[in-house]
């Protein structure tokens, strides 16, 4: 039963996330700004090893975010051992 509930959590998130986004770009379109700086930045997982990229500041906020998601991985990683 813990399974299900998993997959069905992980399901909810991303079509929230795919919601998000398109909630988000449509209310960018509807504004009418054109003139808008974008700052942009992700991350990329391969098991404990992050690929960052995005422009300066995206890209330091992902690094963040890739230094916590590692530091994670890790310590699941060895919990997981113990039990």
């Amino acid at each position: 039963m813990r399974g299900e509930l998993l997959v069905i959590a992980g399901i909810v998130l991303i079509f929230t996330g795919f919601l998000m986004v398109f909630i988000g770009t449509m209310m960018s379109a509807l504004s009418g700004e054109s003139n808008v700086d974008v700052e942009t930045g992700g991350v990329i997982m391969i098991g404990p090893i992050p690929i960052v990229f995005g422009t300066q500041k995206g890209a330091t906020i992902a690094m963040l975010l890739a230094i916590v998601l590692m530091i994670l991985w890790i310590a699941v990683a060895l919990l997981g051992r113990r039990v």
